[in-house]
């Protein structure tokens, strides 16, 4: 399998989190978003969104971190994801879609280029949207775990696709010096998961193309 993808994008890392879990190994093939990597011809005739990551497994080629996550869940199945049970599948999925489409699409690099490069928005005006939505979308995932969430992860005592979501988020969030005192339960997970081994060799710093 090859991994094209970008130490600092949340989406590639949520898949390097699923890839170390899982024990699979991978060719990473770096492509540099603040260079526009992604949008060079080449790399867009592979993955029309021109984004990361992009997964290639022999002849299938696979963009959108969470159908790769699924993907690798349904072809190498231990340790699973993705829960079989289908409330507790719908718990996990309901996460980790309230990170994945609620909150990473606003705060996008694309997103905040866009803001300042054709609305004008100043830095300051920059770092009040993304936090914004953080404080925004952080509140219903901490209110999800708070009703929800169990054991040593978000769900349970095993990783599944929620923590592999949340880990990546709150990096973002981190990085951007967002508060995240309010979000207990979050950090609890996050800081569990941060410490285990397969979480470590996912994180952007440990990557090939780390750039400081």
């Amino acid at each position: 399998m090859q991994l094209q993808n970008f130490f600092n994008s949340s989406t590639s890392y949520r898949v390097r989190i699923a890839l170390a879990l899982k024990g699979l190994s991978y060719e990473y093939l770096p492509v540099n978003l603040r260079k526009q990597e992604q949008r060079a011809a080449g790399y867009v005739a592979l993955n029309p969104s021109a984004g990361v990551p992009l997964l290639i497994d022999g002849d299938t080629q696979l963009s959108q971190s969470l159908a790769i996550i699924d993907y690798l869940d349904a072809t190498h199945p231990e340790p699973r994801l993705l829960p079989t049970d289908a409330m507790a599948r719908a718990r996990v999925l309901e996460l980790s879609l309230a990170i994945a489409c609620d909150i990473h699409p606003v705060n996008n690099m694309r997103i905040l280029r866009y803001l300042q490069d054709v609305l004008g928005a100043s830095d300051a005006q920059k770092t009040d949207w993304y936090r914004h939505w953080i404080a925004e979308g952080m509140a219903a995932v901490e209110a999800l775990l708070q009703r929800h969430g169990h054991g040593a992860y978000c769900f349970g005592d095993a990783p599944t696709l929620a923590d592999c979501c949340l880990v990546p988020q709150v990096a973002n969030a981190q990085r951007m010096g967002c508060d995240l005192t309010p979000y207990a339960h979050v950090m609890r997970v996050h800081e569990h998961c941060v410490a285990q081994p397969a979480f470590q060799r996912a994180a952007p710093a440990q990557q090939p193309d780390y750039i400081q």
